[in-house]
């Protein structure tokens, strides 16, 4: 056995007793279901602003976009590096305090349960929690790619290190809640760090003759990998796709219940900035590693590695492995399973919460007129876990067997319909305080409706996007935010006046 694949199963070793470790720690003050949910420790706003970086930055920024900006180049890097991060930085400056204000004031512990007390409905929370269910396509983008860099770099079959996986991260999810999640956030999102670093600095002799010597030789490999918009890509071809879509879906991306709930974490409001400050340069670092995908194309050309075709999703896992001494290599190979833990974590907490709480307990409530227990509420959280579990190994089989394109076309489906139904009840409900219940409910499920009428359906209408094989669900994510703020906008205003004269 080679000395990189032995110092990697050392290492994976390693990080899973470190891992049991705190979520043992973590798991000991778990005393409730709130407790799971959004913690009784007093943490340091650098850590949970930490947590925050780390579970916003995922898989998908360390893994999957990569391959990506291999295959489309500098048009990718513009609009997942530069356009996106600040539309959604600027996002979540702008929506945190008033989310966090309110929730700590109803002692709120998921999304789904903070817009249904916000506009006091609980069967919009439900319809929330039933939503929530789509963010099983992002844990199986986190999975797949995490299988990709595992079974790359210990030599085994991708079926096999995806059910060791699932196995292991949902296990110990089971006990160890937000508590847990911070110390482990916090430690993987030191790691991601050093390694972001190392990513970056790999591909230095690129630059040799300069930030236009660079351009210049991705000109050489292909013409449309140094444009700013990429005419022969499926995803960021012109600037309604890279700039408007990406900005419009920046805005809302931050209403996941694994981003947006991090401020609930804070026990004192001055604290805030702290998070925000910290979370928000770190993440900026973060973005910057999709830029391995030039360096990967700059090193294949052709995309092709030992005589196969490289795929998106297969990209940085062939850099991983053939660019780093191994001494390197396996501390890159930490930094990866560290980018995807530390988002798998958030949603595995989040879903789970959600689907115990605010669906399961809240139908039990409307059927039985009576509550569960915290004890019951504990068994049946484990169990809703053990189910997603399952259901996200079937996913994420099928998605390494047969993408379409990558696995983030999948992901992006369907989270992206989770956030474009809670932008509108967020936003609205943060700053406007009168706000009729119909008009955020209707704005949530136009939402909902156009993304995905237009997903399989509309995108034909626009002229020069007939015929593409592989449709892009931020143009149908961006148009449906559109037409449910308007619509919200629209009967806001209605209904307001008309509970004004009643």
């Amino acid at each position: 056995m080679e000395i990189n694949i032995i110092a990697s199963w050392l290492l994976v070793l390693a990080y899973m007793a470190a891992i049991i470790v705190l979520v043992v720690r973590g798991a000991r003050r778990n005393k409730s279901v709130a407790d799971y949910a959004v913690g009784n420790i007093a943490f340091s706003p650098i850590a949970v602003g930490l947590a925050l970086a780390a579970s916003t930055t995922s898989a998908a920024t360390f893994i999957i976009n990569p391959g990506l900006v291999a295959y489309f180049g500098l048009s990718a890097v513009f609009g997942l590096c530069v356009v996106l991060p600040i539309s959604m930085f600027a996002s979540l400056i702008v929506l945190t305090k008033g989310f966090r204000k309110y929730g700590e004031s109803v002692k709120a512990l998921t999304l789904s349960q903070w817009v249904g007390q916000r506009y006091e409905s609980k069967g919009f929370a439900v319809f929330f929690a039933i939503l929530s269910l789509l963010l099983v396509t992002f844990i199986v983008l986190i999975l797949v790619g995490l299988t990709k860099v595992i079974a790359a770099s210990l030599g085994l079959n991708e079926t096999l290190v995806l059910a060791a996986l699932v196995a292991f991260s949902f296990g110990y999810m089971m006990f160890g809640g937000a508590n847990s999640m911070v110390y482990t956030n916090t430690i993987q999102g030191v790691i991601m760090l050093v390694v972001a670093v190392i990513l970056l600095g790999s591909g230095y002799e690129h630059f040799a003759q300069g930030v236009g010597g660079f351009v210049e030789r991705l000109r050489t490999v292909d013409p449309h990998l140094a444009t700013l918009f990429n005419t022969a890509s499926p995803l960021f071809r012109d600037g309604f796709e890279v700039i408007f879509c990406t900005i419009v879906v920046g805005m809302a991306i931050v209403c996941q219940p694994h981003i947006i709930t991090k401020s609930l974490l804070l026990k004192k409001k001055r604290d805030v900035n702290r998070y925000l400050v910290a979370g928000i340069i770190v993440q900026m670092l973060f973005f910057l590693v999709v830029l391995v995908g030039l360096y990967a194309r700059l090193e294949f050309p052709d995309l092709v590695h030992n005589g196969q075709a490289i795929a998106p999703d297969s990209v940085t896992s062939v850099y991983l492995v053939t660019q780093f001494p191994w001494f390197v290599g396996v501390l890159v190979f930490l930094g990866l399973i560290s980018a995807g833990m530390s988002t798998l974590e958030g949603l595995i907490q989040s879903m789970s919460i959600i689907i115990t709480n605010d669906l399961i307990h809240t139908i039990h409530d409307w059927v039985t007129g009576r509550s569960l227990t915290d004890h019951y509420l504990f068994i049946l959280n484990r169990v809703v876990i053990t189910g997603l579990a399952v259901v996200s190994f079937g996913l994420a089989y099928w998605q390494l067997v047969s993408p379409n394109l990558s696995v983030i076309i999948f992901a992006q489906l369907g989270v992206y319909a989770f956030f474009a139904a809670a932008f509108v009840p967020v936003l609205f409900g943060t700053f406007l305080h009168d706000t009729p219940r119909v008009a955020v409910v209707a704005a949530a499920v136009t939402a909902v409706v156009v993304h995905f009428a237009l997903y399989y359906t509309g995108q034909n209408y626009f002229p020069y996007y007939v015929g593409v094989t592989v449709k892009n669900p931020g143009i149908s994510t961006a148009l449906g935010i559109v037409a449910a703020t308007l619509v919200g906008g629209i009967l806001h205003l209605a209904f307001r006046k008309r509970q004004a004269s009643g």
